[in-house]
């Protein structure tokens, strides 16, 4: 009798540690799995954030975009490609005339006027160029100008980020350049700035209301 009571207790205890092992190993199994299916949601909902970002950003720029080509004077852009494939781009605003007297009015002469409206206008060059004989390192730049009635002053920043109308001052000039100033053939409604191909490199024209001014480029 001893032996079965005893062969029989230790069968239940077998019985009794077999099922806590399994019992066990089902915790960690279930444990597991429930991590790794935590895991899972994080890495779903991190490409989900990543991509709700991007949609935001691309919204947002597209908004922006859309913002600058419904502004009154809307944003526009003048490139000059070297003969070596460098190039130099005008990014500016164009402002309307609308029975505006433009020069000598809306434009005073004789002060620095940001060229343009809204942002500042840039000058961003991939070369170095001789701008109206004054050397003009490769590099970022804003651009302002001084009309007058015979003669207009091309005012080169080497400060950039601006509001157009926050000119930052002489001592941030990299130079001043001359340029000539002409009667346009027929009014411009719109102030352009524009490039024309020259054998040398391009000219660099302004054109609005009666007058155009100009400068030579050419490359160094």
């Amino acid at each position: 009798m001893g032996w079965r009571e005893t062969s029989l207790c230790g069968g239940r205890l077998m019985r009794v540690n077999a099922f806590r092992i399994a019992f066990s190993g089902q915790i960690r199994f279930n444990a597991g799995a429930q991590l790794k299916g935590e895991e899972e949601m994080r890495k779903q909902f991190a490409v989900l954030a990543v991509g709700c970002l991007t949609l935001g950003f691309m919204a947002a720029r597209g908004s922006a975009q859309a913002d600058k080509a419904a502004r009154p004077s809307p944003a526009a852009k003048a490139t000059c490609t070297l003969a070596d494939g460098k190039t130099i781009t005008v990014d500016y605003s164009s402002p309307r005339a609308k029975g505006r007297k433009i020069y000598g009015g809306l434009v005073p002469y004789g002060g620095v006027w940001r060229t343009g409206a809204n942002e500042a206008t840039t000058f961003v060059t991939t070369s170095d160029l001789m701008v109206g004989g004054t050397h003009v390192p490769a590099g970022s730049y804003t651009i302002f100008t001084i009309p007058n009635k015979d003669k207009w002053t091309l005012v080169i920043s080497k400060k950039t980020g601006e509001w157009g109308t926050n000119y930052p001052g002489p001592e941030n000039d990299l130079a001043r350049i001359e340029m000539k100033a002409s009667a346009l053939p027929a009014a411009a409604e719109n102030f352009t700035i524009a490039f024309d191909k020259t054998s040398g490199g391009c000219a660099l024209r302004m054109d609005w209301e009666s007058t155009r001014a100009s400068v030579e480029i050419a490359k160094m």
